[in-house]
């Protein structure tokens, strides 16, 4: 085995710049994360997952250029990737399957907040970061817009009809037996 990627990867870890990064988007690509995966363990493989492939090659252009929307856009797809991981298991019996510890919201109860989860999951993929942008992050339009590379129209329709679809699943989710 070659020890020359292992001593790059370490002089990548000693470089100012990575160091700046991490530090400053962190915790923006943790919380992304944790409003997907709604479990801290799978938003931590999340985070360290994001930034160790970023050890391991040059910096994106993209990165350069808008760090926030690059590192958004990798841990929604790095938490989607888990999610689907965690889907592809199976699980000898139900005991095993363990709920997502979804993030706490205060004056919400917990079957609302399972519900609301639920319903999330089942939107597009464009469609819950949106939502997760503007709710979990606290985006505006315009931020939004600057993060998925597209017009701020386009994100208030979206949300729009985002959050229509939402309220259509939950009730949906409330009238099956």
């Amino acid at each position: 085995m070659s020890t020359a990627p292992v001593l790059k990867d370490i002089q990548r870890k000693l470089d100012p710049k990575f160091d700046s990064l991490f530090r400053e988007h962190h915790y923006f690509v943790y919380r992304t994360a944790y409003s997907i995966v709604g479990r801290v363990e799978d938003a931590d493989d999340v985070v360290q997952t994001v930034f160790l492939r970023l050890l391991r090659r040059e910096f994106p252009p993209d990165l350069t250029r808008n760090p926030k929307a690059y590192l958004y856009r990798a841990a929604f797809n790095a938490a989607v990737s888990v999610i689907r991981s965690r889907r592809r298991r199976e699980f000898e019996s139900v005991e095993d399957v363990e709920a997502p510890a979804a993030p706490p919201m205060p004056g919400v109860d917990e079957d609302a907040r399972l519900e609301l989860y639920g319903a999330i999951a089942q939107l597009r993929p464009t469609a819950a970061q949106i939502l997760i942008l503007r709710y979990v992050h606290d985006y505006d339009l315009a931020q939004i817009a600057k993060t998925l590379g597209t017009t701020r129209g386009t994100v208030a329709v979206s949300l729009f009809r985002s959050r229509a679809l939402l309220k259509k699943k939950i009730r949906e989710m409330r009238t099956k037996p």
